[in-house]
């Protein structure tokens, strides 16, 4: 398990499948929340990971083989909208602490 101190990171990946929809929803309103503490958030297949990637959040299906393709932190989260993963990656990056995943 690898873990990220809130205040390093600088971009998160919202990682997604086939699809376009949800995911793309949650990067665009994650991405509000975040960018008042100037962090980008992206919006990428799970299997196009780039090596940089310092957290990827995607559906807790996904997170197996966002491990295959990142030694990034992942976090999965159930729902796409009021999962509570979304409010404690805003809480860390916000106030400091860690993050595992």
């Amino acid at each position: 398990m690898s873990s990220i101190d809130g205040k390093e990171i600088t971009k998160v990946i919202i990682a997604c499948d086939a699809g376009m929809g949800s995911s793309v929803m949650v990067a665009a309103q994650l991405g509000k929340r975040l960018k008042p503490y100037q962090v980008k958030v992206e919006h990428i297949p799970v299997n196009e990971i780039p090596g940089d990637a310092q957290l990827v959040l995607c559906q807790e299906t996904l997170v197996a083989r966002a491990k295959k393709n990142s030694d990034a932190v992942i976090i999965g989260f159930q729902n796409f909208l009021g999962d509570p993963v979304f409010d404690r990656v805003e809480q860390v990056i916000r106030d400091g602490g860690t993050l595992d995943g």
